[in-house]
This record gives structure tokens, C-alpha cells and sequence, in this order.
């Protein structure tokens, strides 16, 4: 198949194995932070393609797993409401809240739908005018932009019961905080769907003030062991720098047009992150000219503040500090049909990716 069997050419991936091999001679540990990166990584068993001294860490790149436990008991509060529909995306039905969670509250009998697209939601809102539809907006730059058309398309069509609860999050924030923090990094894996949208301008800090390669990767095995080489070659050379890997998809400007529909719609502020905290101006939220659409402006709750599931280390997974076997939970009493944390729900969370591939 065009574009997937020619970046799974087992001779090619031994290649670069044996390459990176060579010429990597300092202990680094390498973090990627997208889901998808880190499904790769396990699904085709890359870690035993790299010599011992290069370490490849999971970072927060789990929309589903880095959407705060406060917004999910928002979620299922709203889901309470009467007359109102919550569409949502698969995953995000199954993540624990304090309490409950919204697939527990759909068995219930509440009405919560799974989507596949925002404009599904739209969709919906307009068969049904007597309801009021929610659509729970997760995702990074990569899925903003469908949101943002979604409203844009609402206020022009004058479909006033749908509504969105913003739980978008921005990338170079949340990277600048784990460095800041302390997390050992010495180059980051940069998640090419997000690039994509937002070219590689966001991730200028990294090498400059931080002295940290970033290399733009795709998703293929191929895509992964040459995004490592190319970190390798930086850091043994001492020029950090940012790189595309993933040229076939990624420009270096990214899509301008989705980035004006997203500011037109979203302004940023400051966000809180399961296991981080609050991350100043690393979130979305909905621009005044667009309130009519902003289901916190329209249906205000005061739900209180939970703490993390007990036992549960996602936190600590998602910055990098913790492999999901470190985690008591993990197998036993936390497995993909029985989830305790965010990171065990999501396909693209660490600890699903490590329970499925485990073996």
C-alpha cells in the first residue's frame, strides 16, 4: 500500500538500527509527545532496535489522558441536565471521573451520543431544535480547527442549541513546563499531525533557550528510527535544531488556513493538565464574539475540584517520570475494560499501549 509498505521495509529499519548504533555514543533519553508515536513505538517493538544508552520517553500526548479530571466531572454533570445532548468523541465515554463516568451515565439513561466528527454534532443539534447539544471539545492543534469550523459554521446557519465545552489544549506550553520542571530530556520526537496544522515556528524556544533537537516525525517504523537518527546526529554533534522527518505531509508554514479559522474562534488561557497542573496559556477557550456557542457561558455549574484516583500514577506517567509498570495498579487492578486512570481508556494513553503490546 502506497505510503505504508515502503516505511515498514524491515531492511531499511535494521539499517538504520545498525547506523544509529555507530554513531550514538552519549546516554539520552528522547520524548515523544503524541499518542500515536507512542503506539508505533510498542506496536512494532522499536525500543529493542535502539542500543541501551537511548531512552525513549512518553510524554503527554494523549488528548483523552491529559483532559483534567475537573472537566470530566463537568462532563457528567452536564450530561444531568435536562433536555440536554452530550456528543462526544469514543474514547473520552469511558474515562473515570470522581464518581461516575459517561458511559456509566448513558447506561443510565442519559442522553450522550459518540461522534465521530464535530459536525456530526452540528449535525444532530439541528434535528433536534427542542434540545440543546454539548459537544465535548478535546484534542490539540490538530483537531481545533474542526471545532472552530463547527462553530463558525453554527453562528452562519443560525443553529443556536449547539454549544461547545472547550477542553482544547496547545502544544509548546506543556513541552517548555516539563523541561522547566526538570523532566531529562535531551531532544523531543514533535508530533507531525500537530505540526502539520501549526508548521514548526512553535517549537523555536526548544533549541534556542533550552538547547533541545526537535525533529518532526510521521508514524510509520521507518518514520520513527529515522527521527531518532536524525536527534542522535544532533545531539552528538552539539547543534540542536528543529527538523522534519515527516516532509511527505508536514510544511515547515504548516496551514495557515487552519490556523486563522482557529484564532478566530479560540484564544488561549491558562489551562490545568491531568498530572501537571495549570499551565499558563496552554488552552482554548471560546472568543467572546462567539459566547452564543460556549456551553460554559450557557450553562455555568460549580462542580468541585476531585483529586486523581487513588493508586493512580497517570500524572506521572504522562510527564515522563514513570513507565506504567511502576504503577501497582497496572494489570491488575487497572486493565482496558476496567480502566482506573485517563492513560489505560484512550487507545493512544502509555499504559493501554503498554498492557496491549506488553507481550
Amino acid at each position: 500500500m502506497k505510503y505504508i509498505d515502503e516505511y515498514r521495509k524491515k531492511d531499511l529499519i535494521l539499517g538504520i538500527s545498525d547506523e544509529i548504533r555507530k554513531i550514538s555514543k552519549k546516554e539520552i533519553s528522547l520524548m515523544e509527545v503524541c499518542g500515536g508515536h507512542t503506539m508505533a513505538i510498542h506496536r512494532f517493538g522499536l525500543n529493542s532496535l535502539l542500543p541501551p544508552n537511548i531512552h525513549l520517553l512518553s510524554g503527554p500526548g494523549c488528548p483523552v489522558c491529559v483532559s483534567g479530571q475537573h472537566f470530566i466531572d463537568t462532563s457528567i454533570a452536564y450530561s444531568k441536565l435536562p433536555g440536554l445532548i452530550i456528543t462526544t468523541y469514543g474514547d473520552l465515554i469511558r474515562v473515570p471521573g470522581s464518581a461516575s463516568s459517561l458511559e456509566k451515565e448513558k447506561a443510565k439513561g442519559q442522553d450522550i451520543r459518540i461522534v465521530y466528527s464535530v459536525l456530526e454534532s452540528l449535525e444532530i443539534a439541528g434535528k433536534n431544535p427542542e434540545k440543546k447539544v454539548v459537544f465535548l471539545g478535546i484534542g490539540f492543534e490538530t483537531t481545533a480547527p474542526l471545532t472552530a469550523a463547527a462553530i463558525v459554521e453554527a453562528k452562519k446557519r443560525e443553529i443556536l442549541n449547539f454549544s461547545v465545552l472547550s477542553a482544547h489544549k496547545v502544544m509548546p506550553p506543556v513541552m517548555k513546563a516539563l523541561v522547566m520542571e526538570g523532566v531529562k530530556i535531551n531532544g523531543f520526537i514533535a508530533p507531525g499531525h500537530v505540526t502539520a496544522i501549526t508548521g514548526t515556528g512553535i517549537y523555536r524556544d526548544l533549541p534556542e533557550k533550552f538547547g533541545l533537537g526537535v525533529v518532526v516525525s510521521g508514524f510509520e517504523p521507518l518514520d520513527m528510527m529515522q527521527s531518532v537518527l536524525m536527534l542522535v546526529n544532533q545531539i552528538e554533534a552539539g547543534k540542536p535544531k528543529i527538523e522534519i522527518q515527516y516532509l511527505r505531509v508536514v510544511q515547515k508554514k504548516g496551514n495557515p488556513i487552519a490556523r486563522t479559522l482557529m484564532n478566530k474562534v479560540f484564544e488561549l488561557k491558562d489551562d490545568n493538565w491531568r498530572g501537571l497542573g495549570l499551565i499558563p496559556l496552554s488552552g482554548l477557550k471560546i472568543r467572546p464574539g462567539f459566547s452564543a456557542f460556549d456551553a460554559e457561558k450557557l450553562f455555568p455549574l460549580e462542580v468541585p475540584a476531585a483529586p486523581e484516583p487513588k493508586g493512580c500514577i497517570c500524572g506521572m506517567i504522562l510527564r515522563g517520570l514513570k513507565t506504567p509498570p511502576d504503577c501497582r495498579l497496572f494489570e491488575k487492578k487497572c486493565t482496558p475494560a476496567d480502566p482506573v486512570g485517563a492513560c489505560m481508556v484512550s487507545g493512544e494513553g502509555t499504559c493501554s499501549t503498554y498492557y496491549k503490546y506488553r507481550s
